[in-house]
């Protein structure tokens, strides 16, 4: 008589119970965000996962104690910052998010910190903690105007240093205020207020995909 399977002879449940479903990817930078959150004494005010990135809510005036608790704990060891940028919101009060990433090439994570400024908020700097933050936060202040507070050297770095404004403002006119030339009379360089001489340039105009129903500068050549 020939031999029946090991399921009819009586085997246990548990060597046929299916393999456990592996952990969702976004599970450890959830542990992650909660530990953060709890050990910064009220430093970071939240966390949340989207697209597989970990970001931490940070209180504005308590981002160095949060970037020093992330370098040294054992669980993060977020030595490298990658970069330092801002986020115009102009229709809120506090309009600017301020916004820091960084890079645990120990556990091969990263991770992004978000902080609201308003406009007249002074930002810690973190040169003391990662001096590469120094040319970071010069870009922050040229291009959205935002001071560092305790930066050795906080002055303009992309733009001249006679620039009015700070162009990734979304309230920046996209022709600047002001244009550089340079003068062959004079042999210098002169700053002269841009002038519009192109009806165009005003752009109170739709573009073509949102369908205005008027015609636009250069329409009346197809007559």
């Amino acid at each position: 008589m020939a031999d029946t399977p090991s399921t009819e002879r009586g085997a246990s449940p548990e060597a046929e119970a299916p393999p456990q479903a592996p952990e969702a990817p976004e599970e450890p930078l959830r542990a992650l965000g909660a530990h953060v959150v709890a050990r910064s004494r009220g430093a970071a005010t939240g966390a949340a996962v989207a697209h597989g990135e970990l970001t931490l809510h940070v209180l504005l005036p308590r981002v160095p104690d949060l970037v020093a608790l992330l370098k040294a704990d054992a669980l993060c060891r977020f030595t490298t910052l990658v970069d330092i940028t801002a986020v115009d919101h102009p229709g809120r009060a506090r309009r600017f998010d301020v916004v820091w990433h960084f890079l645990s090439m120990y556990t091969n994570r990263r991770l992004r910190l978000k902080a609201e400024a308003a406009e007249e908020d002074l930002v810690p700097s973190i040169t003391a903690l990662h001096p590469s933050a120094n040319w970071f936060e010069r870009e922050v202040f040229d291009m959205f105007g935002l001071v560092f507070s305790g930066h050795p050297d906080l002055r303009r770095l992309l733009t001249d240093y006679g620039f009015r404004g700070h162009p990734l403002r979304k309230d920046f006119p996209t022709t600047g205020y002001t244009e550089v030339r340079y003068d062959e009379v004079e042999k210098r360089v002169v700053y002269e207020p841009v002038r519009l001489v192109q009806e165009y340039r005003q752009f109170d105009f739709l573009s073509p995909w949102e369908g205005g129903a008027y015609a636009l500068p250069g329409d009346e050549k197809k007559t």
